[in-house]
């Protein structure tokens, strides 16, 4: 039988801990400027868009579609898939793939959060809806 992989545990600080916790509680959080009302990902307190530091946390859906990805079919534990996704809320963000058939990923195709176990608080990746 394989041996599960292991992820790192995420290095947080004192402004990314609500995300860390929620993330413990299986939960995807965002940012939203109240001023300007764009969501962005990653979390930070200033706006990228206008620079407000009026920014709250709202959760995610956890679900959005494959803006688009590369699949590195030779490494040293095998294939994986690495991409953009973007979610329903607005944010486009860098992830994994994961329990899903690489070969058959799409640009477009659905996909949810899943969260993977670490040392720390679980890491975000995403799979096929």
């Amino acid at each position: 039988m394989a041996e599960a992989k292991k992820y790192p545990a995420p290095q947080g600080n004192p402004e990314t801990t609500p995300f860390w916790e929620a993330a413990k509680q299986g939960k995807l959080l965002i940012k939203r400027c109240t001023a300007c009302g764009e969501a962005h990902y990653f979390p930070r307190s200033i706006c990228p868009f206008c620079f407000s530091d009026k920014t709250v946390w709202e959760e995610s859906s956890g679900e959005g579609e494959i803006y688009t990805f590369s699949l590195m079919r030779k490494s040293a534990t095998g294939p994986y898939a690495i991409g953009y996704v973007t979610l329903k809320e607005g944010p486009s963000l860098q992830t994994n793939f994961v329990d899903c058939d690489m070969a058959s990923l799409k640009i477009g195709q659905k996909v949810k959060v899943v969260f993977r176990p670490t040392e720390g608080a679980p890491l975000p990746f995403f799979t096929v809806a």
